[in-house]
C-alpha cells in the first residue's frame, strides 16, 4: 500500500521580522503604561468615566457580589429570596453602550450639549416629581441685565444688599448659617418685568425670613446677604463661579464662629407653577425640593439628613417636598459647599412663579420640621 506525500513545513524567521515583532512588543508594552498613567493620573474632571459603569460597579457589592457567590455556593442566594437574577445582556449592553433600557435621558445625553445637566438622580421622589420635572438652576445673567442692575444700585444710593461682607448676626454664637450662592434668584410676581433675577427683591429675603422662624424656636442663626452675583460682575469671573465665591464667604463665618453646624444654601427653582404649588389645608405652599452634591466622600451623610427632613414635611404637610435629589458629574458644581459640614443642604424654595406669602408658608413649616432636628442632634451629642 502506498503510503501518503507527507511534507514537512518549516517556519523560518529573518533577523528583520524578530526585531519587528521585538520592537512591536516594546511599543504595546509602553502604550499600556502611558494609557493606565494617563487614566490614574489624571484630574477628576479630566477622566474617561462611564455613569453606567459606576452605577454598576456600586451595586455590585450587594445584589451582584451575593449572586456571584450563590454560582458557588447556593446558600448565599437565601439572603435574596425576592431578587431576580441579573441580566448579563443589560448589564452588557449598559457598560458597552452607556444607555439604561429603563432611562431616557442616556439615548441623548451623549449627543445634545448641556443634557447632562439633567442627569440628576432622584433619590426620593414627592407627589408627581420625575425627571422630566426635576430642578433647574437659574440661568446666568447677560451683560446687559448686570449693567443695567449696577447702574440702578448707583443711582439708589447703594441701598440694598451689600457688596462685600454684611451678615445678620445674632447676639451670642449662631448654630446654623444660611447663604445665597444665586443671590438674585427672583420671584416674577414681585417685581416688575420678567427678569430672572433682581439686586434687591430675590431669594435674600426668604433667607432673612427663614432666620426669623428659626428665632422663634430659640436657635441662633447667621444669615449672609452678599451680593454674590455682583461680586462675580466686579471680579470679571462666571456666574457658574457663585458655588466658589460662595465657598469663601461660608469658610470666613466658619473661621469666625466655630460654633456653626448647620448649612442651607437657599434657591430658587427655574420651573413652572404647575410643579412648585401646592395646596394643603386651603392654602397655597411654594414646594421644596432638595438638592445634595454627591462629588465629594461623605455626601450619604448630607443626603441622610435631606430624606429625613422630606419624610417629616411629607407627615406632617403631604405634598410640600418634591423630593431629594443627587447631582454631580460633568457640567454642574456636584459639590455645593456641603464637604464643609455634614450638616449641609441646597433648599429650593418655590420657583419663579410663587409669591413670597407662599414661599413664607413654606419656610415657617420647613423651619418647625427642622428646629425639631436639630434639637434631636443637640441632644444626642
Amino acid at each position: 500500500m502506498r503510503r501518503p506525500n507527507r511534507q514537512a513545513h518549516v517556519f523560518s524567521l529573518s533577523k528583520t521580522n524578530i526585531q519587528s515583532i521585538f520592537m512591536a512588543g516594546i511599543a504595546f508594552v509602553v502604550m499600556t503604561f502611558l494609557i493606565v498613567s494617563m487614566l490614574t493620573t489624571a484630574d477628576n474632571h479630566s477622566r474617561f468615566a462611564s455613569s453606567a459603569l459606576h452605577d454598576w460597579t456600586a451595586e455590585m457589592q450587594s445584589d451582584w457580589f451575593v449572586h456571584l457567590l450563590g454560582a458557588e455556593n447556593r446558600y448565599y442566594l437565601d439572603a435574596l429570596p425576592n431578587a431576580s437574577t441579573p441580566s448579563l445582556t443589560t448589564a452588557a449592553l449598559e457598560l458597552a453602550t452607556n444607555m439604561n433600557l429603563e432611562d431616557p435621558r442616556t439615548f441623548l445625553g451623549q449627543e445634545l450639549p448641556g443634557f447632562s445637566g439633567f442627569d440628576d438622580t432622584l433619590v426620593v421622589a414627592g407627589q408627581g416629581t420625575d425627571f422630566t420635572n426635576m430642578s433647574i438652576e437659574s440661568a446666568p445673567p447677560s451683560e446687559d441685565v448686570l449693567q443695567e442692575q449696577a447702574s440702578s444700585d448707583e443711582t439708589s444710593g447703594g441701598e440694598g444688599q451689600e457688596e462685600e461682607g454684611s451678615a445678620n448676626i445674632d447676639s451670642g454664637n449662631p448654630l446654623i448659617h444660611i447663604s445665597h450662592a444665586h443671590n438674585r434668584e427672583a420671584f416674577h410676581s414681585e417685581i416688575e418685568g420678567d427678569e430672572d433675577l433682581h439686586p434687591e427683591e430675590n431669594i435674600v429675603k426668604v433667607g432673612e425670613y427663614f432666620a426669623d422662624a428659626f428665632r422663634e424656636h430659640d436657635l441662633p442663626v447667621e444669615v449672609s446677604d452678599d451680593d454674590v452675583t455682583g461680586m462675580l460682575d466686579e471680579e470679571g469671573l462666571d456666574y457658574s463661579q457663585s458655588y466658589e465665591m460662595n465657598r469663601e464667604i461660608v469658610e470666613e463665618a466658619k473661621e469666625e464662629h466655630e460654633e456653626l453646624e448647620f448649612f442651607f444654601d437657599l434657591h430658587r427653582d427655574s420651573v413652572g407653577r404647575e410643579h412648585t404649588a401646592v395646596t394643603i389645608n386651603e392654602e397655597v405652599y411654594a414646594r421644596t425640593f432638595f438638592v445634595i452634591g454627591e462629588d465629594h466622600p461623605d455626601y450619604e451623610q448630607n443626603l441622610e439628613m435631606a430624606t429625613e427632613i422630606h419624610n417629616r414635611l411629607e407627615e406632617r404637610w403631604p405634598g410640600l417636598s418634591r423630593g431629594v435629589i443627587t447631582r454631580g458629574g460633568a457640567g454642574v458644581n456636584g459639590v455645593y459647599n456641603q464637604d464643609l459640614s455634614p450638616n449641609s443642604m441646597l433648599i429650593e424654595f418655590g420657583g419663579v412663579d410663587n409669591t413670597y406669602e407662599e414661599v413664607y408658608r413654606s419656610a415657617d413649616a420647613l423651619a418647625e420640621v427642622l428646629q425639631e432636628y436639630i434639637h434631636e442632634e443637640l441632644e444626642e451629642n
